[in-house]
């Protein structure tokens, strides 16, 4: 009701009617945008959080035919390739079914690291491409690794190329895809670095137990590597 000189006087309930409703929707409509405003910077902070940026670049899966020539592109790093210091290779993997570059940075940093500790992954089509193959930025710029552990850790984090698998070879075996792929990468990384053969071990030869497991063909592999 309004007030007037001579007292209160009703309104008519026409108008009521719709001072009403504009109040709601005003209110409907204020409490639609504050909730869209926190929902926006709740999955900003988590996109933040799950997703950190990660350099690197990728190879598609067994883009060509089956040879070495496929990944002579990674020794196109951004600093030059630092041949002397590269002086074996240790094979790694994930542990989990799935895996991405993302999801590695997010465990690396968890950790304690300033990113993730391999130079290269190859993806078993759970979160990268079947084959897929990661650069990661540490090759990239020539910079010591983060996967190694045992006694000579140290010696191997920082003269040794380290190289995941996504996947648990303990609880079952790698695709064919990731296999040939990691033949490839292997293959060239030896010609071009003069890494001998028999300083290609796994993570396993530093500490039992530590992957990339018992279902790992390290037999047939080696004997690939061999012929190569």
């Amino acid at each position: 009701m309004l007030r007037d000189e001579e007292g209160w006087m009703p309104r008519s309930s026409k108008s009521s009617g719709k001072d009403v409703l504009s109040n709601r929707s005003r209110n409907v409509w204020g409490a639609l945008v504050a909730t869209m405003t926190v929902l926006g910077g709740t999955l900003y902070a988590m996109d933040g959080k799950a997703s950190p940026r990660v350099d690197g670049v990728s190879l598609p899966a067994l883009m060509a035919p089956a040879t070495s020539t496929n990944v002579e592109v990674v020794f196109n790093t951004k600093s030059p390739l630092e041949r002397s210091k590269w002086q074996a290779i240790v094979i790694h993997h994930t542990g989990s079914p799935y895996a991405t570059p993302q999801s590695l940075e997010t465990d690396a940093r968890a950790a304690g690291l300033v990113g993730m500790g391999y130079h290269f992954v190859i993806g078993n089509g759970n979160g990268l491409d079947d084959g897929e193959l990661h650069v990661g930025s540490r090759w990239l710029r020539q910079q010591a690794g983060a996967h190694a552990t045992g006694p000579k850790s140290d010696w191997y984090n920082r003269s040794a190329i380290g190289i995941c698998l996504v996947g648990n070879g303990d609880r079952g075996r790698f695709t064919e895809a990731q296999m040939t792929r990691l033949a490839q990468l292997v293959d060239a990384l030896c010609r071009e670095l003069n890494i001998p053969r028999d300083r290609v071990v796994l993570q396993d030869d530093l500490v039992r137990g530590s992957g990339p497991g018992r279902f790992f063909p390290a037999a047939a592999f080696r004997e690939q590597l061999a012929l190569r």
